[in-house]
C-alpha cells in the first residue's frame, strides 16, 4: 500500500463548480491515487457542521460527484468531519478526500524490503516553496 493522505478543500459560500473532477477522476483512472472516503460538508452560521448529499455543482443536470457515490473506507468518523469544521468559516462547505498515493506502493515495497523504514514525512504548502524559490531567484 503507499502512503495515504488527506486534504480538506474549503469552498466559500458554499460554491462548488466541480471543475476539479474530472482531474480528480483522470487521477484515479491513470491508477495514480485510490479513493478511500470523500465526504463534503458545510458549516452553518451557528458553527454547526453538517453533511451534504451529493449534488450537481455545475447545473448541467448532472450529478457531477455520481462517480464517487459511496465511496466510504470508513477511516473518516464523526470526530474527522469536526475536525475539518473547525478548519471552516461559518457559511462554506468543504471536500474532505482521503486518498492512497498508488503509484509510491511499489516504491515504498522495495524500500521495506531492503530493510529501511519511514521515520520523518511532511508537506511543504507550495506558498512556503514560492516563496522560497523567488527568494532564490532575486539572490
Amino acid at each position: 500500500m503507499g502512503p495515504i493522505d488527506y486534504i480538506v478543500v474549503e469552498f466559500p459560500g458554499n460554491r462548488m463548480t466541480g471543475e476539479g473532477l474530472p482531474i480528480l477522476v483522470d487521477l484515479v483512472d491513470r491508477g495514480l491515487i485510490r479513493i478511500l472516503d470523500l465526504l463534503f460538508v458545510r458549516k452553518d452560521a451557528d458553527g454547526s457542521v453538517v453533511g451534504m448529499e451529493i449534488a450537481d455543482f455545475d447545473g448541467d443536470g448532472a450529478l457531477d460527484l455520481a462517480v464517487f457515490e459511496g465511496v466510504s473506507s470508513g477511516l473518516l468518523g464523526e470526530d474527522d468531519i469536526e475536525e475539518a469544521g473547525k478548519a471552516l468559516e461559518p457559511g462554506n462547505a468543504a471536500g474532505i478526500l482521503v486518498y492512497e498515493n498508488v503509484w509510491a506502493a511499489p516504491f515504498a515495497t522495495a524500500l521495506r524490503r531492503g530493510g529501511a523504514q519511514m521515520v520523518a514525512s511532511g508537506r511543504i504548502p507550495v506558498p512556503a516553496v514560492l516563496a522560497a524559490l523567488e527568494e532564490t531567484d532575486a539572490g
